[in-house]
């Protein structure tokens, strides 16, 4: 687990279910927010403003169906001057990919210079290799037009503006010797385990029916 909420940009924080309920620290960040997302997700503290997800941290979860619904959440809340947390238990897969969702949006980085930037502030951010594969689907096929929904209702939103520079600006720290982006990063991998993770469930199913099968046939 994470080591206390960390801000990735002025307004957004990313945390564990701990941090969740620690009312001293969400008080010293002023969160007004909360975007909680884990398996049994649910309001903490009635002085807070809620968004819940139900959600497993399984490569076969599906989080981006609830990408832009926690987006407007979370945007809502930064434009009005309040500050968001995005938890789920550890801090690690669930919420960093919620919180990557957002960034991609607001901004003109990718997913995976977007997940480098994350773990500039927060080094344990690693969404599971289902999640990148979503990440990826996002950027590649959807982001743009959630950009441009965003970007009605909130017409002052500059994809090049603070938050963009904000971000670039983590990059550069960065050090490209020792880079922090694990190798499932890249799109080629991220597929691959995919792919090769599905043809060992349809094996390990295909071996259990024909165990089946001959058990069947032996009685």
């Amino acid at each position: 687990m994470g080591n206390g909420m960390d801000k990735i940009i002025p307004g957004l924080f990313l945390g564990n279910f701990r941090d969740a309920k620690d009312v001293e620290k969400l008080a010293e960040n002023n969160i007004t927010h909360v975007v909680s997302i884990h398996d049994n997700a649910m309001p903490l503290l009635d002085h807070l403003k809620y968004k819940c997800v139900q959600a497993a941290d399984s490569p076969d979860q599906e989080l981006l169906p609830f990408f832009e619904q926690c987006i407007d959440f979370i945007h809502e809340c930064r434009v009005n001057n309040g500050c968001c947390l995005v938890h789920c238990i550890a801090g690690v897969s669930r919420s960093t990919t919620i919180v990557a969702a957002y960034l991609m949006t607001i901004t003109t980085l990718n997913w995976q210079d977007t997940l480098r930037a994350i773990r500039v502030n927060r080094a344990v951010a690693n969404p599971n290799y289902g999640f990148k594969r979503q990440l990826q689907d996002f950027f590649n096929k959807h982001v743009q037009d959630v950009k441009l929904s965003l970007k009605s209702r909130y017409p002052d939103l500059d994809f090049n503006g603070a938050d963009d520079a904000y971000l670039k600006s983590l990059l550069v720290k960065v050090d490209q010797s020792t880079e922090n982006m694990s190798d499932e990063d890249d799109v080629a991998n991220v597929v691959n385990m995919y792919k090769e993770r599905n043809k060992v469930l349809r094996e390990r199913t295909n071996n259990q029916q024909s165990t089946e099968e001959n058990s069947s046939n032996d009685s």
